[in-house]
């Protein structure tokens, strides 16, 4: 099945650390279309709130601050207010950052206006907590991506220690349950699993082993 001449929107949810980001990236880059990383736009609203002194936790002056913020991607790379970011958000702090403020009304309400407005104008693969289910409830193909808390664990101290972040594998543990807490239980649009999302786990599975599946449920052959 060729994806030319389609308006494709490709919702991809799941746990921090579960791989979802990678195979986002992967599948958008096959079908040559934008990957739109919701995570990295929480983040940089996370990363702007801390450089301006604004409390994370204070709905009304997150609100002030993302009136006047512009955030967009550019061939995979996260722009805040025109400016390249995508290898400062990457920190242990800035996720905790991000995990307080995506909880935030005013914060959810301007980073949804612009990921449904992205998704409008071009076809995307658009990965994140709740696309399936608030942000693209429409979309055209749903996936729901998993792995254990400990594979998750493992892959993330090896990104965070190649950054040259100083951590342990028990800190990213907790940080990881922490924000799996977080995303589950928080009262604007935790996470779940949408209804008619296709269940992918990548314990077993290597990154080329979940493209291809994925892949396949869009009806798009590639020999790689």
């Amino acid at each position: 099945m060729s994806t030319e001449n389609r308006h494709l929107t490709i919702a991809i949810d799941g746990t921090s650390g579960s791989g979802k980001s990678t195979a986002a990236k992967n599948l958008a880059s096959v079908l040559g279309i934008e990957y739109i990383d919701t995570g990295a736009m929480y983040r940089a609203a996370a990363y702007k709130a801390l450089k301006e002194n604004v409390p994370v936790d204070d709905d009304h002056a997150v609100g002030d601050m993302l009136s006047e913020t512009e955030i967009d991607f550019v061939r995979g790379r996260i722009l805040l207010d025109g400016e390249d970011i995508s290898d400062r958000i990457r920190t242990l702090e800035i996720s905790h950052a991000a995990s307080k403020i995506s909880q935030l009304a005013s914060c959810r309400a301007k980073l949804v206006e612009i990921q449904r407005r992205i998704a409008s104008q071009k076809s995307v693969v658009m990965d994140g907590r709740d696309i399936g289910t608030n942000v693209l409830p429409g979309a055209s193909h749903k996936f729901y991506v998993t792995a254990s808390l400990e594979t998750r664990a493992e892959r993330r101290l090896a990104e965070l220690l190649e950054k040259g972040e100083q951590t342990t594998y028990e800190e990213v543990l907790e940080d990881l349950k922490a924000r799996d807490h977080s995303d589950m239980t928080r009262k604007l649009n935790p996470l779940v699993r949408a209804e008619d999302a296709i269940d992918i786990s990548t314990d077993e599975c290597d990154i080329e082993g979940t493209l291809q599946c994925l892949l396949q449920h869009i009806g798009v052959n590639y020999a790689g």
